[in-house]
This record gives structure tokens, C-alpha cells and sequence, in this order.
């Protein structure tokens, strides 16, 4: 859906200068980037791993195992309910530990690294 509106102000010709692709290739080689990237990784990749067997293991129990998924806990609550409703907690766990761990050790080195390139340019 096409507007009449005009385009923002400032928008043509303002922008700041980029770096070059031989300074972001510099930078990815970098000690610096490379301890960046597996700060992130040895965080996220185990999580996932994790978090996709647990998935997993529901689905399995729920196919497999349903009279244990059946298991009265309390009242008409059964453990795949609880499962279940463990996996939605689960998610936003790890997306609040994702959070508080970005903030802590990958987001300061992240910013250091594009103020060196800013400053470069």
C-alpha cells in the first residue's frame, strides 16, 4: 500500500560513512571478534541442545508413554500438563538467561568492537 507521505527528514544523503569490507573482514579475523563469537556460542549452542532434548523428550513421552504422561498429579492435573506448561516456563527462562547473559558479556565487547570500527572510518 503505497502513502503520500514524504520521507523522513534527513533521510537522503545524511547517512554517516560505512566501513570498508576489507575493515569488517580485519575485524573478523580479529582475537577480539573470535573471542566474541565463542562467548556467544559456548552459551547458546549448548542451551539449544538442551532445550530441543527436553522438547523432545515431552513429545516422545506424550507418544510413547501415555500412561505416565496420564499420571494423576493433584485433581484433574496430569503430568503432561505439567510438562507442558514446564515448557513454556522453560522458554522464557532461557530467553531472561539469554537476556541478562547478552547484557553481561557479549553487548559490552560488541560495542567496543563497532566503536573501534565508527572511529575508524
Amino acid at each position: 500500500m503505497a502513502t503520500d507521505a514524504p520521507p523522513p527528514p534527513g533521510g537522503t544523503g545524511t547517512s554517516p560513512a560505512q566501513p570498508t569490507t576489507e575493515s569488517f573482514v580485519q575485524v573478523q579475523e580479529s582475537t577480539e571478534f573470535g573471542e566474541l563469537r565463542r562467548t556467544y556460542r559456548s552459551f547458546a549452542f549448548p542451551l539449544t541442545v538442551a532445550f530441543i532434548a527436553w522438547y523432545l523428550l515431552y513429545v516422545l513421552l506424550s507418544n510413547y508413554a501415555g500412561g505416565f504422561m496420564g499420571t494423576k498429579v493433584f485433581g484433574n492435573i496430569n503430568v503432561a500438563l505439567v510438562f507442558g506448561l514446564a515448557q513454556f516456563a522453560t522458554t522464557f527462562l532461557i530467553a531472561w538467561f539469554y537476556s541478562r547473559h547478552a547484557a553481561v558479556k557479549l553487548d559490552p565487547k560488541a560495542e567496543a568492537i563497532k566503536s573501534r570500527m565508527e572511529a575508524d572510518v
